[in-house]
C-alpha cells in the first residue's frame, strides 16, 4: 500500500470515530445527559483535529511541490472527513437547542 493509501485511511479512521462521538453527544443531550454530551463533542474534536493533522501534511506536500497521485480512497477520505465535521458543527447547534428547551 503506498502512502497517499495509508494517509487516507487515517483520515477516514479519525474522521469516522469524530462523526460517531458526535452523533453520540446527539443522544445523551436527547436523554438530558449535558455532561457527556459536551465531552463526546470534546472528543469528537479531538478525533477530527487528528484527521485534520494528516489532510494538512497532504496540502503541505502539495503546496512544496511533493504533491502525491490522487486516488479514490483519498477522494472518499476528504468527503468522510467534511462530512463528519458538518455533522460536529450540526452536533453542537442540536445540543444547544435541546440544552435551552
Amino acid at each position: 500500500m503506498d502512502n497517499i493509501t495509508e494517509i487516507a485511511f487515517q483520515i477516514i479512521l479519525y474522521a469516522g470515530n469524530g462523526r460517531s462521538s458526535a452523533m453520540e453527544a446527539i443522544q445523551e443531550a436527547k436523554e438530558g445527559n449535558f455532561d457527556e454530551a459536551d465531552r463526546k463533542l470534546v472528543e469528537a474534536g479531538e478525533e477530527l483535529t487528528k484527521a485534520h493533522g494528516f489532510q494538512t501534511k497532504l496540502l503541505q506536500d502539495e503546496a512544496s511541490g511533493e504533491g502525491a497521485n490522487v486516488n479514490i480512497i483519498l477522494i472518499h477520505s476528504q468527503d468522510h472527513l467534511m462530512n463528519a465535521m458538518t455533522v460536529r458543527d450540526l452536533a453542537t447547534e442540536i445540543i444547544e437547542i435541546y440544552r435551552n428547551k
